[in-house]
């Protein structure tokens, strides 16, 4: 059975929930609150429901299982996704009915991030036989990592995706449509390595993300929150491991590194200097105040997205 048929069933339970989640969104009074040191123009945005991404959390999963069930890489994909996904449900929980704008302590949330990649470290050296190899881009070589390195690689490769797509997921459909192409460029890689557990879960994730952008799409009648970036970032980077290709994942996901990078170049910047570099990180947001309406910025990133896509596939088949 073609992997296509996850796309689908992914793309149709994603619509098919909206209706129901969104009301029910409302109803727990779960409203992003914007901040007022942002672009003044978001500050329509507040009260929008928020922790969406969990339309394609469920409807990822259902379409995974549907036509993958039984395949240890795409349960462990599963699984992985829904462990960054429940660090984030705490992060949005505790901003938005606890109000506490900051969320979850910073180093909590990095604690459990940390023993989730462990964890997957540990499943892809063990049970799962991915081996300790990685692939290395533009070429047919391995790097070969002992099993001590190959579990720090892991923990930063999926700490560093779920921070950086969270990051990026500030502009309506911009992390999604992102994430999609992503999606849909890793689920080429696995259908590539013959890897069809893999490929349907890839092809799910874009299905189920892209029937979340209906709702998403400016102006947004819900955002993703935490737990849809967390998961999102997850799934991404589950994959890159469980296919090897955790070197590919930076040029595959070139604008959530510039988005992440934006950030801590800023940072740095201004305690060395006292002075911002950037009129605001991350990077949407300086576009945005140098006069870019925030649906060009997502255009532009979206094109910028499926040029690095492009180019990792052409780094894969090197």
């Amino acid at each position: 059975m073609s992997p296509l048929w996850s796309l689908g069933l992914g793309l149709l339970v994603s619509l098919a929930l909206g209706p129901f989640v969104l009301p029910l969104l409302r109803r727990m009074r779960l409203g992003q609150t914007v901040r007022e040191v942002g672009p003044q123009s978001h500050l329509q945005k507040t009260g929008t429901p928020t922790m969406g991404g969990v339309l394609f959390l469920v409807a990822a999963t259902a379409a995974t299982l549907a036509f993958a069930g039984r395949d240890d890489l795409a349960l462990t994909a599963i699984g992985f996704m829904w462990a960054n996904g429940l660090i984030g449900f705490a992060d949005d929980f505790v901003k938005v009915r606890m109000r506490r704008p900051l969320g979850v302590r910073a180093r909590t949330k990095l604690a459990f991030g940390i023993a989730a990649g462990l964890l997957l470290a540990l499943l892809a050296i063990g049970p799962l036989n991915v081996g300790t190899s990685v692939r290395v881009p533009f070429s047919t070589q391995l790097w070969h990592l002992s099993p001590l390195a190959f579990a720090v690689l892991v923990v930063l490769v999926s700490v560093a995706t779920t921070n950086a797509v969270n990051l990026t997921d500030g502009l309506d459909g911009l992390a999604g449509g992102l994430g999609m192409i992503a999606a849909g460029l890793f689920a080429l890689l696995a259908i590539g390595q013959g890897t069809f557990g893999l490929a349907v879960f890839c092809l799910a994730i874009a299905g189920a993300v892209g029937g979340f952008l209906y709702f998403n799409l400016h102006p947004a009648r819900v955002f993703m929150g935490d737990v849809g970036s967390f998961a999102l970032g997850g799934a991404l980077a589950a994959v890159a491991v469980l296919l090897r290709q955790e070197l590919l994942l930076p040029v595959v996901g070139l604008v959530f590194v510039l988005e992440a990078l934006s950030v801590v170049v800023q940072v740095l910047f201004f305690r060395r200097t006292g002075r911002r570099l950037l009129r605001m990180s991350p990077l949407h947001h300086h576009f945005e105040l140098g006069g870019l309406r925030e649906t060009q910025v997502v255009h532009r990133f979206w094109l910028l997205g499926i040029a690095s896509a492009v180019l990792a596939y052409i780094a894969f088949w090197a």
